[in-house]
């Protein structure tokens, strides 16, 4: 009868060899696991830097380009708030020109007072101010019934007279001009005189007598003689007198009541109102 090997030998044997497998497994494992753990750190080691930097420098590019947006965007948005800013400034200068404009206007035309005189404003056009020429030119001519000789003024005083009318413009003769003769008074003591441009900003009294009264600061107005200038407009005030023994007549200097230099609209006196 043949002889067999008991069954619980081939078992134990079998576990046996089954805890061998998983002894040997684990230790494979385990130092699979150190060995991987190993390299792992190597790769920490030298690529964590550069993934440090890279990240850092891919940050910084962003943030600079953020940065670069966000200026141009500032840049285009300053440009039009300048712009904006330029145009209102503009318009507010057109206004305030306009304003001062309808103000030195209205100052103007209430020029006579309660008179009711006819007269029109014009705007100054032009300048021909040489040393031989003190001349203006205005935007009104005959089309605005402006004529030949009629009294120019502005609210300081007399400016001069018109000596040539066009249609659409006139031609002022400054009474600052050399051939301008003003025949003028005293507004105090009434004496009477010839006021003569000098070509300067000054203007010469002529014809007063020695013996009159005059001190600085005297006022002078028109007379109305001579048919150009209206009677009583202000012509300047007395900034140097000259008394010679020997001399008929007084040498007087007058400062202009009207600034010259900053003529900008002036009052022409039409025909046909009643004089002073």
């Amino acid at each position: 009868m043949p002889y067999r090997r008991p069954q619980g030998k081939y078992f134990t044997s079998l576990l046996a060899g089954i805890l061998m497998l998983s002894l040997i497994l684990m230790t494979v494992n385990a130092r699979y696991d150190k060995v991987n753990l190993f390299f792992e750190s190597i790769v920490v080691l030298f690529v964590s830097p550069a993934q440090s930097f890279f990240s850092s420098v891919t940050d910084s590019i962003t943030d600079g380009f953020g940065h670069y947006f966000f200026l141009v965007r500032t840049s285009i948005e300053n440009e039009r708030l300048l712009l904006e800013l330029d145009r209102l400034s503009k318009k507010n200068n057109k206004l305030l020109e306009r304003n001062k404009f309808l103000e030195r206007s209205a100052n103007l035309s209430n020029l006579m007072g309660e008179d009711a005189r006819p007269l029109v404003v014009a705007k100054v056009i032009g300048y021909d101010a040489t040393q031989w020429s003190k001349v203006i030119f205005i935007n009104k001519g005959t089309d605005h019934k402006v004529e030949k000789n009629l009294s120019v003024v502005t609210d300081a005083g007399g400016v001069g007279h018109v000596i040539h009318a066009s249609l659409k413009s006139s031609k002022v003769l400054l009474i600052t001009d050399s051939r301008s003769a003003v025949d003028s008074l005293f507004q105090e003591s009434r004496k009477s005189g010839i006021v003569v441009g000098t070509g300067e900003d000054i203007c010469e009294m002529k014809f007063v007598s020695i013996s009159a009264k005059v001190s600085v600061g005297d006022k002078v107005v028109s007379s109305g003689l001579g048919g150009v200038f209206r009677k009583g407009l202000v012509v300047g005030s007395v900034v140097d007198i000259v008394k010679e023994g020997h001399e008929l007549f007084q040498e007087i200097k007058l400062a202009t009541s009207v600034d010259f230099s900053n003529l900008e609209e002036v009052v022409v006196l039409l025909s046909g109102q009643e004089e002073m």
